[in-house]
């Protein structure tokens, strides 16, 4: 017995084998129910006739009651053409056919009421349409043409015939073919009722053809209402189930070694943010359940040192702790920071990367299996089998967005009992996004700096103020300041003609003679770039030429000034990044955007915003709307990739709090499933999860 999840595509009624591999490689359509929920990304309104008096440059389609005057050939062999004068009452316009003409001319007749529909171009003083559609005006019932579905298709679907026409024409199929018997329901009935939602079959009937725009309204709200809410009753009640599931490690105690360090070594007071962000971590730690909990905070509002205050309260009941950083900078960083931070401790603190070899690294893999070592700061090298720790209580991953899934997951196999996770990130994350990608983590939020911290002022220059830009570059540098300069590419490109760093390091080297300049970039070997970098660190060089490479693990509290080339090339989420690396000690810091006059709209918001605000959350935001989900640096990897159907992260976002409130009443109300009303709801959400969507989770 075949089902529309399991029937392949080629079975749909002018769809056949080759069809249907287009159809899997380009749309990723392998099944008739996928093809069913491939929805169209537009509609045009085919109830409504214009007249040609109307007319003007700026309609995308138009459809039009007339007449065909007379014919008109012009050219011979593949360059001929046909025209076609079309008149209504009001006017004149050309119907233009490069292609079919002998169809064409054997099917329409002179003097006979046709309906056209197609897009309107100016030529020649007037408009004409190429290749409209045609329909015996007699014969078409407009009333009932409701909206006309337009489907994205790829240019290599066009050329085989699969335009979006031919999709229409194969959904129509698609309905009298295999809908005769209504879809079953995937909602029980008291939430359809409940929330006056259009039922299944009618919302997949009127999604493709829908008849005017309150049933479109009505038919898109019940799919997005589906398609939001099985992801957050799925984050909710996996979260739930974990809970119940795994025993977290129990932590009773905070001992001498945090309060030894909270009392005489703290190098500063914590912000009421910090406090409270512990003592919500605290709680995680001493409830017998594993903490799972995302830590967001703005670069430079103190992650770190909440992660260590973490660690310390692994150690002091006995566990080892072990921080993961995504770059061997910074996990050198990291382990630079903590170790002088702990050195009055008996804390041992050691680093493990891939560029540690030999007796070095075996003595470490020793301490950590034998319990000698307490903290382990380490790059993706942690993750390799030979690395076993004694007993791993805390695990730590910063920056969390560049480890994948099935990555993040074998640190935590490492410890017989799973250890409590906090995954931190300094790239704001969105309210609807987090509730998204990390609707199953607990969130804690950093939104104060540490006191003494002055705001960044961010500027923008164009690239025809070199010569004032630089005296403000030479004027921070006598003060003894050292700067940035980024740019977007590591060689001049005859295709992209942007500042590159090779050549703005060689304009650097002239303009600034006097100061040492380091220079970095991704495809420099680590050796190498470790060398530059540390220059930079430790004050023997003033100036870092550098890519983006030092956007994440570059701490110089004396760097003042940021200035990034081409910064109409970066996202607002990169831009307030590189940002992040100045303004790290107490004397006033700047971020000076540099571009060209010739400036996209968009990217002229994009500036604008930086400009403004350095507010992180604010940024984030406007970072989603114009570039949405899918472009966002690290979704893909973050536990739910952005393959939604229907739904919209950035407009949808009022929705995405309904439902998961929805959801999160529903489990309260049934924590163990055994309501039959929602028997439903779990055989829809176990067929969801063995599906092709990718719901991955952080742990």
């Amino acid at each position: 017995m075949f089902t529309l999840h399991t029937l392949e595509i080629k079975y749909l009624q002018g769809v056949g084998p080759q069809r249907a591999t287009l159809l899997e490689k380009d749309l990723q359509v392998r099944t008739v129910h996928d093809f069913l929920y491939y929805f169209p990304y537009k509609y045009i309104d085919r109830s409504r006739i214009y007249y040609i008096s109307e007319i003007d440059g700026a309609m995308p389609y138009i459809q039009l009651r007339g007449e065909i005057l007379s014919f008109e050939s012009i050219g011979e062999g593949r360059s001929r053409r046909l025209i076609g004068h079309f008149a209504d009452e009001t006017g004149v316009i050309d119907l233009v056919w490069f292609q079919g003409i002998k169809f064409v001319e054997g099917k329409l007749k002179v003097r006979k009421k046709y309906v056209v529909f197609g897009k309107p171009s100016p030529y020649g003083g007037r408009f004409n349409i190429a290749h409209p559609e045609v329909d015996d005006a007699d014969q078409l019932t407009l009333s009932k043409m409701g909206l006309m579905p337009y489907y994205n298709t790829s240019d290599r679907m066009k050329r085989q015939g699969l335009n979006s026409a031919t999709i229409q024409r194969l959904q129509t199929n698609l309905q009298t073919q295999f809908l005769k018997q209504p879809l079953p329901e995937t909602l029980p009935a008291y939430l359809i009722k409940a929330h006056n939602l259009m039922s299944l079959p009618e919302a997949l009937r009127c999604i493709h053809f829908p008849e005017n725009s309150e049933q479109l309204r009505r038919a898109e709200y019940r799919l997005k209402f589906e398609e939001l809410f099985y992801i957050q009753l799925h984050l909710l009640h996996y979260s739930q189930e974990r809970k119940q599931k795994f025993a977290g490690l129990f932590f009773p105690k905070v001992g001498d070694i945090f309060y030894t360090f909270f009392r005489e070594w703290l190098p500063f007071l914590l912000t009421d943010a910090q406090k409270r962000v512990v003592k919500e971590i605290r709680n995680d730690m001493r409830s017998g359940r594993q903490m799972n909990r995302l830590l967001q905070g703005d670069v430079g509002s103190g992650k770190t040192m909440v992660a260590l205050l973490s660690m310390l309260i692994a150690l002091d009941n006995g566990f080892q702790a072990c921080l993961m950083a995504p770059t061997e900078i910074l996990a050198h960083q990291h382990f630079e920071t903590i170790q002088k931070l702990l050195e009055h401790l008996p804390v041992r603190v050691e680093l493990l990367m891939g560029s540690i070899k030999g007796k070095r690294r075996a003595k470490i893999l020793d301490g950590l299996r034998f319990g000698e070592i307490h903290i382990l700061i380490g790059t993706h090298a942690v993750l390799e089998d030979p690395v076993l720790f004694a007993h791993l209580g805390m695990v730590v991953i910063d920056e969390q967005h560049r480890f994948g899934v099935a990555q993040r997951a074998r640190l935590w196999q490492k410890s017989a009992q799973l250890p409590h996770v906090l995954v931190m990130t300094a790239t704001p994350i969105p309210r609807t996004l987090a509730m998204t990608v990390y609707g199953d983590l607990d969130v804690s939020i950093l939104d104060e700096l540490p006191p003494g911290r002055k705001p960044i002022q961010t500027l923008h220059r164009w690239t025809n103020q070199r010569i004032s830009l630089n005296a403000f570059i030479r004027k921070e540098l006598q003060l003894g300041h050292q700067i940035y300069m980024v740019y977007p590419l590591i060689k001049e490109s005859e295709k992209i003609d942007l500042a590159n760093l090779e050549t703005g390091y060689q304009q650097a080297l002239g303009d600034f003679p006097e100061y040492l300049i380091s220079k970095v970039h991704g495809k420099m070997k680590s050796a190498d770039k470790e060398a530059q970098m540390q220059r930079f660190v430790t004050g023997e060089a003033q100036i870092m030429v550098a890519t983006t490479v030092i956007e994440v693990g570059v701490n110089v509290p004396n760097a003042s000034v940021m200035v990034i080339e081409n910064a109409d090339r970066f996202g607002l989420s990169q831009l307030h990044q590189l940002r992040g690396r100045v303004g790290r000690g107490a004397e006033q810091s700047y971020c000076i955007l540099v571009t060209d006059y010739k400036l996209a709209e968009d990217t002229k918001k994009r500036l604008d915003i930086m400009v403004r605000t350095c507010d992180g959350f604010e940024i984030a935001e406007a970072d989603l709307k114009l570039r949405g989900p899918g472009d966002l640096e690290g979704t893909q990897q973050s536990g739910i990739a952005f393959d939604l159907k229907i739904a919209n992260i950035v407009r949808d976002g009022q929705l995405l709090q309904h439902v998961r409130d929805i959801a999160r009443d529903l489990i309260l109300a049934d924590p163990e499933t055994k309501n039959p009303a929602n028997l439903i709801l779990w055989q829809q959400l176990a067929q969801l999860r063995k599906e092709h969507i990718n719901w991955s989770v952080i742990s």
